[in-house]
């Protein structure tokens, strides 16, 4: 099945190009099945490729997907249009209202800030609280995986000298997860980030468990409360093949000195060559094992009372 997504929306385009089935909402409303009702919190400046990313490997499913999009109002982002943002977001106000089955949090360049020195921080905790009652599941990525681990459970970052850049090697910790099944023992994914997690931090707060990690520099990699369907998340497995690229040229050209070339990503390490993709099959299983195993799966038909089925949240 398709995900729905405005006609207009550049995703669309693309996806439609690479054979991923997109539907507008003429033909999605023809069908006589309820969707999986999915929201995300682009906090990315290029909203686009972001959008892009998250909805390619989405539309990996078997199952009917809408998904709505929303930006923050208390900072209004510089690299997209308010006319974009008019056309293809809402406002956190305009659909707090509603029940989703699943929310997504994506990363933010905002890591040399501490949590609240961010111009939406105050926003964004009021939108993970509100997601407490009314998103069955919720992922929370890369620095969306930090601040939720923050408010939630009072998990603070550590800050590192040398970005962790590249495409690390992880395994389960938990052999028997349905997030990761069909994993294979060693799988990669890439990261790209100043922070880092320590485990004793996680390890110390009742219904955390660390589902997978890098005994590379990478370190821990998803952490969850199964109870709760939260996951967080320090890596971008959604990431396009050249998008580490694009972040090296990018820091080279500002002149950045912490920065080495993404480990495991050039062949021969060689920034001339074409990267290697090591993580395409994970991104797409961790994505369809979320929508399938702890949305699908799990979500109440009627989302209005999703929660009456569950309690100490």
């Amino acid at each position: 099945m398709p995900i729905k997504i405005p006609k207009d929306l550049p995703a669309a385009h693309i996806l439609e190009q690479e054979r991923v089935f997109v539907m507008d909402a003429d033909r999605a409303y023809t069908q006589d099945i309820r969707p999986l009702k999915i929201l995300i919190l682009n906090l990315m400046p290029n909203k686009s490729v972001t959008e892009t990313q998250f909805l390619r490997l989405l539309g990996n499913s078997p199952l009917q997907i809408e998904v709505d999009f929303i930006y923050t109002e208390s900072y209004v982002p510089s690299h997209t249009s308010k006319e974009y943002l008019t056309e293809f977001y809402g406002t956190f106000a305009e659909v707090r209202h509603k029940m989703y089955d699943g929310f997504i949090i994506t990363g933010a360049p905002v890591e040399q800030f501490e949590y609240e020195e961010v111009a939406y921080w105050e926003e964004v905790c009021e939108i993970m609280e509100w997601s407490r009652t009314h998103c069955w599941s919720t992922f929370h990525v890369c620095w969306g995986g930090f601040a939720g681990l923050y408010y939630h459970y009072g998990i603070p970052f550590h800050r590192i000298d040398k970005k962790v850049f590249g495409v690390y090697s992880h395994h389960r910790c938990v052999e028997t997860e349905k997030l990761l099944r069909g994993f294979d023992d060693e799988f990669f994914v890439p990261h790209s980030r100043h922070i880092e997690l320590h485990r004793k931090d996680i390890l110390k707060v009742p219904g955390l468990i660390i589902l997978a990690e890098s005994d590379d520099e990478a370190g821990v990699y998803i952490v969850a409360n199964l109870e709760k369907r939260q996951f967080f998340i320090t890596g971008h497995a959604e990431y396009d093949p050249l998008t580490l690229k694009a972040e090296y040229d990018r820091d080279m050209a500002a002149g950045m000195t912490n920065v080495g070339v993404p480990v495991n990503y050039y062949p021969d390490n060689d920034p001339t060559k074409y990267p290697i993709v090591r993580w395409r099959s994970v991104a797409n299983l961790l994505f369809a094992n979320w929508l399938n195993y702890y949305v699908y799966q799990e979500t109440p038909y009627e989302l209005d009372g999703m929660f009456k089925y569950q309690d100490g949240i």
